[in-house]
Protein backbone atom coordinates (compact mmCIF):
# COMPACT_ATOMS: atom_id res chain seq x y z
CA UNK A 1 0.00 0.00 0.00
CA UNK A 2 1.67 3.24 -0.96
CA UNK A 3 1.08 5.97 1.88
CA UNK A 4 1.29 9.52 1.72
CA UNK A 5 4.16 10.63 4.29
CA UNK A 6 4.78 13.92 6.02
CA UNK A 7 8.06 14.22 7.18
CA UNK A 8 9.06 17.36 9.88
CA UNK A 9 12.39 17.64 9.75
CA UNK A 10 15.03 17.83 7.50
CA UNK A 11 18.23 16.68 9.29
CA UNK A 12 20.07 13.33 8.76
CA UNK A 13 17.02 11.59 10.48
CA UNK A 14 14.55 12.68 8.40
CA UNK A 15 16.37 12.33 5.39
CA UNK A 16 17.34 8.59 6.03
CA UNK A 17 13.46 8.27 6.69
CA UNK A 18 12.57 10.00 3.48
CA UNK A 19 14.73 8.15 1.37
CA UNK A 20 14.18 4.59 2.55
CA UNK A 21 10.24 5.28 2.11
CA UNK A 22 10.73 7.19 -1.58
CA UNK A 23 12.79 4.19 -2.14
CA UNK A 24 9.78 1.78 -1.09
CA UNK A 25 7.38 3.68 -3.35
CA UNK A 26 5.61 5.77 -0.88
CA UNK A 27 4.98 9.55 -1.36
CA UNK A 28 7.50 11.58 0.63
CA UNK A 29 7.40 15.33 1.59
CA UNK A 30 10.15 16.43 4.16
CA UNK A 31 9.16 20.45 5.37
CA UNK A 32 12.48 22.09 6.79
CA UNK A 33 12.56 25.33 8.58
CA UNK A 34 15.68 26.40 7.66
CA UNK A 35 15.61 29.19 4.94
CA UNK A 36 18.67 26.84 2.38
CA UNK A 37 18.86 23.27 4.21
CA UNK A 38 21.63 22.51 6.27
CA UNK A 39 24.37 22.17 4.54
CA UNK A 40 27.80 23.37 5.88
CA UNK A 41 26.85 22.86 9.94
CA UNK A 42 28.16 19.69 10.64
CA UNK A 43 31.58 18.95 11.20
CA UNK A 44 32.23 15.22 11.73
CA UNK A 45 30.25 12.19 12.99
CA UNK A 46 32.28 8.50 14.50
CA UNK A 47 31.08 5.84 12.14
CA UNK A 48 28.67 3.60 14.14
CA UNK A 49 27.28 0.01 12.70
CA UNK A 50 23.78 1.44 12.04
CA UNK A 51 25.25 4.14 9.79
CA UNK A 52 26.64 2.35 7.56
CA UNK A 53 24.13 -0.17 7.17
CA UNK A 54 21.22 2.32 6.20
CA UNK A 55 23.71 3.72 3.64
CA UNK A 56 24.05 0.34 2.28
CA UNK A 57 19.91 0.21 1.65
CA UNK A 58 20.70 3.68 0.52
CA UNK A 59 23.59 3.04 -1.99
CA UNK A 60 25.70 5.46 -0.87
CA UNK A 61 28.51 3.46 1.17
CA UNK A 62 30.69 6.01 -0.63
CA UNK A 63 29.88 8.34 1.78
CA UNK A 64 31.22 6.94 4.77
CA UNK A 65 34.12 6.72 2.94
CA UNK A 66 34.92 10.19 2.95
CA UNK A 67 36.67 10.80 6.45
CA UNK A 68 39.76 11.56 8.60
CA UNK A 69 41.60 8.84 10.42
CA UNK A 70 43.14 10.28 14.31
CA UNK A 71 45.64 7.70 14.82
CA UNK A 72 45.51 7.48 18.66
CA UNK A 73 44.04 9.60 21.30
CA UNK A 74 45.69 11.01 23.31
CA UNK A 75 44.51 13.40 27.02
CA UNK A 76 46.50 16.26 28.14
CA UNK A 77 47.71 17.35 31.42
CA UNK A 78 47.48 21.12 32.52
CA UNK A 79 51.13 21.72 31.28
CA UNK A 80 50.83 20.62 27.83
CA UNK A 81 52.41 17.51 28.38
CA UNK A 82 50.39 14.06 27.38
CA UNK A 83 48.94 12.46 30.18
CA UNK A 84 47.90 9.40 28.40
CA UNK A 85 48.14 7.81 24.88
CA UNK A 86 45.50 5.53 23.63
CA UNK A 87 46.40 3.92 20.01
CA UNK A 88 42.73 3.35 19.19
CA UNK A 89 42.10 4.51 15.56
CA UNK A 90 39.17 6.34 14.70
CA UNK A 91 37.85 7.82 11.36
CA UNK A 92 35.70 10.85 11.28
CA UNK A 93 33.33 11.06 8.56
CA UNK A 94 32.11 13.98 6.95
CA UNK A 95 29.20 15.11 8.00
CA UNK A 96 28.47 17.66 5.41
CA UNK A 97 29.52 15.28 2.72
CA UNK A 98 27.17 12.61 4.53
CA UNK A 99 24.25 15.21 4.28
CA UNK A 100 24.62 16.25 0.87
CA UNK A 101 24.58 12.62 0.05
CA UNK A 102 21.24 11.83 1.35
CA UNK A 103 19.69 14.72 0.36
CA UNK A 104 20.16 14.22 -3.62
CA UNK A 105 18.58 11.05 -3.46
CA UNK A 106 15.16 12.90 -3.02
CA UNK A 107 14.06 15.00 -5.32
CA UNK A 108 13.79 18.75 -4.93
CA UNK A 109 10.03 19.03 -4.79
CA UNK A 110 9.93 16.54 -2.05
CA UNK A 111 12.00 18.67 0.05
CA UNK A 112 10.74 22.15 1.55
CA UNK A 113 12.76 24.33 3.09
CA UNK A 114 11.47 27.86 4.92
CA UNK A 115 8.68 25.34 5.74
CA UNK A 116 8.15 26.27 9.83
CA UNK A 117 5.56 23.62 11.37
CA UNK A 118 3.84 25.16 14.55
CA UNK A 119 1.76 21.94 14.74
CA UNK A 120 0.67 18.66 14.07
CA UNK A 121 -3.21 17.46 14.39
CA UNK A 122 -3.77 13.69 15.05
CA UNK A 123 -6.54 11.62 14.39
CA UNK A 124 -6.96 7.86 14.04
CA UNK A 125 -7.47 8.35 10.11
CA UNK A 126 -5.18 11.02 9.72
CA UNK A 127 -2.33 13.36 10.32
CA UNK A 128 -2.28 17.43 9.64
CA UNK A 129 0.91 19.22 9.39
CA UNK A 130 -0.06 22.82 10.06
CA UNK A 131 2.55 25.54 9.12
CA UNK A 132 2.69 29.11 10.51
CA UNK A 133 1.46 31.00 7.70
CA UNK A 134 -1.95 28.79 8.16
CA UNK A 135 -1.10 26.45 5.37
CA UNK A 136 -2.34 22.67 6.07
CA UNK A 137 -1.26 19.54 4.79
CA UNK A 138 -2.81 16.15 5.20
CA UNK A 139 -1.14 12.89 5.08
CA UNK A 140 -1.58 9.14 5.93
CA UNK A 141 1.47 8.99 8.28
CA UNK A 142 2.99 12.06 10.05
CA UNK A 143 7.05 11.24 11.37
CA UNK A 144 8.24 13.65 14.19
CA UNK A 145 11.94 13.94 13.03
CA UNK A 146 12.64 17.62 14.38
CA UNK A 147 15.26 17.23 17.24
CA UNK A 148 15.75 18.84 20.45
CA UNK A 149 12.74 21.31 20.12
CA UNK A 150 10.02 19.01 18.57
CA UNK A 151 6.56 20.62 17.80
CA UNK A 152 5.59 17.03 16.89
CA UNK A 153 6.21 15.49 20.25
CA UNK A 154 2.51 16.85 21.86
CA UNK A 155 0.45 14.79 18.91
CA UNK A 156 2.24 11.93 20.48
CA UNK A 157 2.64 12.39 24.51
CA UNK A 158 -0.03 13.34 26.49
CA UNK A 159 2.67 14.37 29.18
CA UNK A 160 5.46 17.06 29.19
CA UNK A 161 7.38 16.81 26.00
CA UNK A 162 9.57 19.86 26.66
CA UNK A 163 13.06 18.72 26.25
CA UNK A 164 15.02 19.31 29.99
CA UNK A 165 18.58 21.75 30.66
CA UNK A 166 21.73 19.36 31.39
CA UNK A 167 23.40 21.94 33.37
CA UNK A 168 26.46 22.67 30.99
CA UNK A 169 26.77 23.80 27.07
CA UNK A 170 29.25 22.57 24.34
CA UNK A 171 31.19 25.48 22.44
CA UNK A 172 32.48 24.47 19.12
CA UNK A 173 34.69 25.55 17.23
CA UNK A 174 35.55 24.36 13.10
CA UNK A 175 38.67 25.97 11.86
CA UNK A 176 40.44 25.37 8.08
CA UNK A 177 43.45 23.55 8.67
CA UNK A 178 45.76 26.14 7.75
CA UNK A 179 44.10 28.05 10.20
CA UNK A 180 45.93 26.15 13.32
CA UNK A 181 49.11 27.04 15.00
CA UNK A 182 52.11 25.50 14.06
CA UNK A 183 52.67 24.49 17.48
CA UNK A 184 49.12 23.46 17.63
CA UNK A 185 49.11 21.55 14.83
CA UNK A 186 52.18 19.53 15.72
CA UNK A 187 50.46 18.64 18.91
CA UNK A 188 46.98 17.84 17.70
CA UNK A 189 47.12 16.68 14.26
CA UNK A 190 46.55 13.37 13.32
CA UNK A 191 44.77 12.51 17.16
CA UNK A 192 41.67 12.45 18.91
CA UNK A 193 42.63 14.87 21.95
CA UNK A 194 41.03 15.35 25.47
CA UNK A 195 41.39 17.21 28.48
CA UNK A 196 39.44 17.34 31.50
CA UNK A 197 39.49 20.09 34.02
CA UNK A 198 36.87 19.37 36.98
CA UNK A 199 33.34 19.98 35.94
CA UNK A 200 34.08 20.61 32.03
CA UNK A 201 36.02 18.85 29.28
CA UNK A 202 37.30 20.01 25.89
CA UNK A 203 37.93 17.33 23.07
CA UNK A 204 39.55 18.04 19.75
CA UNK A 205 39.99 16.24 16.06
CA UNK A 206 40.16 17.01 12.64
CA UNK A 207 36.94 16.38 9.95
CA UNK A 208 37.00 16.95 6.18
CA UNK A 209 36.72 20.27 4.66
CA UNK A 210 33.39 21.44 3.68
CA UNK A 211 33.41 19.82 0.36
CA UNK A 212 34.59 16.50 1.95
CA UNK A 213 38.30 16.86 1.04
CA UNK A 214 40.51 14.55 2.88
CA UNK A 215 44.11 15.72 1.86
CA UNK A 216 46.36 17.19 4.44
CA UNK A 217 46.45 20.99 4.29
CA UNK A 218 42.48 21.33 2.88
CA UNK A 219 41.08 19.42 5.89
CA UNK A 220 39.51 21.60 9.20
CA UNK A 221 39.66 21.48 12.75
CA UNK A 222 36.96 20.80 14.97
CA UNK A 223 36.74 21.29 18.82
CA UNK A 224 34.27 21.02 21.51
CA UNK A 225 34.48 22.85 25.07
CA UNK A 226 31.97 21.50 27.08
CA UNK A 227 31.24 24.14 30.24
CA UNK A 228 28.76 23.88 32.93
CA UNK A 229 25.99 27.36 33.05
CA UNK A 230 23.46 27.67 35.45
CA UNK A 231 20.08 27.66 34.12
CA UNK A 232 18.97 31.16 34.39
CA UNK A 233 20.84 34.36 33.79
CA UNK A 234 24.08 32.01 33.15
CA UNK A 235 22.85 30.25 30.53
CA UNK A 236 20.65 32.95 29.13
CA UNK A 237 23.78 35.27 28.63
CA UNK A 238 25.44 32.95 26.60
CA UNK A 239 22.16 32.19 24.61
CA UNK A 240 21.73 35.50 23.83
CA UNK A 241 22.29 36.05 19.98
CA UNK A 242 24.25 39.25 18.55
CA UNK A 243 21.07 41.17 17.85
CA UNK A 244 20.14 40.99 21.66
CA UNK A 245 17.32 38.13 21.11
CA UNK A 246 17.51 34.93 23.35
CA UNK A 247 17.86 31.48 21.63
CA UNK A 248 16.18 28.90 22.54
CA UNK A 249 18.79 26.09 22.14
CA UNK A 250 21.49 27.05 20.40
CA UNK A 251 23.85 30.49 18.82
CA UNK A 252 24.66 29.90 15.47
CA UNK A 253 28.48 30.89 13.91
CA UNK A 254 28.49 34.51 13.38
CA UNK A 255 26.03 35.27 15.86
CA UNK A 256 27.89 35.07 19.29
CA UNK A 257 28.45 38.30 20.56
CA UNK A 258 32.06 39.53 20.84
CA UNK A 259 32.68 40.28 23.78
CA UNK A 260 31.66 36.20 24.66
CA UNK A 261 34.19 35.73 22.09
CA UNK A 262 36.69 37.76 23.85
CA UNK A 263 35.47 36.10 27.77
CA UNK A 264 36.04 32.67 25.63
CA UNK A 265 39.42 32.96 24.92
CA UNK A 266 40.55 34.74 28.06
CA UNK A 267 39.13 31.86 29.99
CA UNK A 268 40.69 30.06 27.88
CA UNK A 269 43.87 31.34 28.48
CA UNK A 270 43.41 30.59 32.13
CA UNK A 271 42.19 26.85 32.14
CA UNK A 272 43.49 24.97 29.50
CA UNK A 273 46.99 23.66 28.37
CA UNK A 274 48.62 25.32 25.51
CA UNK A 275 47.72 23.24 22.43
CA UNK A 276 43.86 24.04 22.97
CA UNK A 277 44.56 27.64 24.23
CA UNK A 278 45.58 28.33 20.30
CA UNK A 279 43.05 26.28 18.59
CA UNK A 280 40.52 28.31 20.36
CA UNK A 281 42.25 31.36 19.72
CA UNK A 282 42.11 30.75 16.07
CA UNK A 283 38.22 30.06 15.60
CA UNK A 284 36.86 33.74 15.16
CA UNK A 285 33.29 32.78 15.32
CA UNK A 286 32.80 29.98 17.76
CA UNK A 287 28.93 28.63 18.31
CA UNK A 288 27.42 27.60 21.61
CA UNK A 289 24.67 24.35 21.64
CA UNK A 290 22.91 24.10 25.07
CA UNK A 291 22.98 20.44 26.04
CA UNK A 292 18.99 18.67 27.22
CA UNK A 293 17.23 15.89 28.13
CA UNK A 294 13.96 14.49 26.48
CA UNK A 295 12.56 10.46 27.00
CA UNK A 296 9.31 9.49 25.27
CA UNK A 297 7.09 7.66 26.96
CA UNK A 298 5.60 6.05 23.90
CA UNK A 299 7.09 6.92 19.87
CA UNK A 300 3.51 6.63 18.19
CA UNK A 301 0.02 8.04 18.43
CA UNK A 302 -2.44 7.37 16.43
CA UNK A 303 -0.86 8.38 12.56
CA UNK A 304 1.84 9.94 14.03
CA UNK A 305 5.63 8.73 15.12
CA UNK A 306 8.87 10.29 16.28
CA UNK A 307 12.22 9.82 15.20
CA UNK A 308 15.95 10.50 16.60
CA UNK A 309 16.32 13.32 18.94
CA UNK A 310 12.23 14.17 18.25
CA UNK A 311 11.67 10.88 20.21
CA UNK A 312 15.07 10.78 22.68
CA UNK A 313 17.64 13.87 22.90
CA UNK A 314 20.87 11.81 23.70
CA UNK A 315 24.15 13.65 24.82
CA UNK A 316 26.86 14.06 21.75
CA UNK A 317 29.07 12.51 24.10
CA UNK A 318 27.73 8.97 22.70
CA UNK A 319 28.83 9.78 19.14
CA UNK A 320 25.68 8.12 18.25
CA UNK A 321 23.02 10.78 17.75
CA UNK A 322 23.06 9.64 14.05
CA UNK A 323 23.05 6.11 14.01
CA UNK A 324 20.20 6.05 16.58
CA UNK A 325 18.52 8.19 13.68
CA UNK A 326 19.09 5.80 11.14
CA UNK A 327 18.33 2.14 13.26
CA UNK A 328 14.81 4.05 14.15
CA UNK A 329 14.47 4.89 10.27
CA UNK A 330 15.43 1.36 9.37
CA UNK A 331 13.26 -0.02 11.76
CA UNK A 332 10.05 2.19 10.79
CA UNK A 333 10.39 1.37 7.30
CA UNK A 334 10.89 -1.94 7.55
CA UNK A 335 7.83 -2.82 9.69
CA UNK A 336 5.80 -0.45 7.06
CA UNK A 337 7.28 -2.44 4.35
CA UNK A 338 5.88 -6.06 6.34
CA UNK A 339 2.58 -5.11 8.21
CA UNK A 340 -0.32 -2.60 7.56
CA UNK A 341 0.15 0.96 8.99
CA UNK A 342 -1.45 0.36 12.44
CA UNK A 343 0.03 -2.76 13.50
CA UNK A 344 3.70 -1.74 11.62
CA UNK A 345 4.04 1.25 14.15
CA UNK A 346 2.86 -0.64 17.41
CA UNK A 347 6.20 -2.96 16.41
CA UNK A 348 8.30 0.43 15.41
CA UNK A 349 7.60 1.52 19.12
CA UNK A 350 8.21 -2.26 21.19
CA UNK A 351 11.47 -2.48 18.83
CA UNK A 352 12.69 1.40 19.10
CA UNK A 353 11.51 2.74 22.81
CA UNK A 354 13.75 0.17 24.78
CA UNK A 355 16.91 1.53 22.99
CA UNK A 356 16.04 4.83 23.50
CA UNK A 357 15.75 4.67 26.88
CA UNK A 358 19.03 2.60 27.00
CA UNK A 359 20.60 5.65 25.32
CA UNK A 360 19.56 8.44 27.14
CA UNK A 361 20.77 6.70 30.30
CA UNK A 362 24.38 5.87 28.80
CA UNK A 363 24.46 9.56 27.65
CA UNK A 364 23.66 10.72 31.41
CA UNK A 365 26.03 8.88 32.58
CA UNK A 366 29.19 9.99 30.38
CA UNK A 367 28.09 13.17 31.20
CA UNK A 368 27.74 13.15 34.91
CA UNK A 369 31.52 14.75 35.58
CA UNK A 370 30.39 17.48 33.88
CA UNK A 371 27.84 18.80 36.09
CA UNK A 372 29.77 18.08 39.59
Amino acid sequence: MTLRIGIVGGSMGGLFAASLLRAAGHDVHVFERSERGLEGRGAGLVGQRELYAILRLLGCEQAARVGVLAHERITFARNGSIAQRDVTPQTQISWDHLYRTVRHLLPPAAYRVGARVVRVENTSSAATIVLDDGEAHRFDLVIGADGVGSVVRPAVSHGPTASTYAGYVAWRGLIAETHLPAAAAAVLSERFAFYHPRGSQILGYLVPGPAGETAPGQRRYNWVWYRQAAEGLALDRWLTGSDGRLRAYSVARGDVPLPLCDALRETAREVLPTPFVLAVEAEPTPSLQAIFDYESTRMVRDRVALLGDAAFVIRPHTAMGVAKAAGDAMALVAALDRLPLERALFVYEAERLAEGHRLAVYGRELGRPLTI
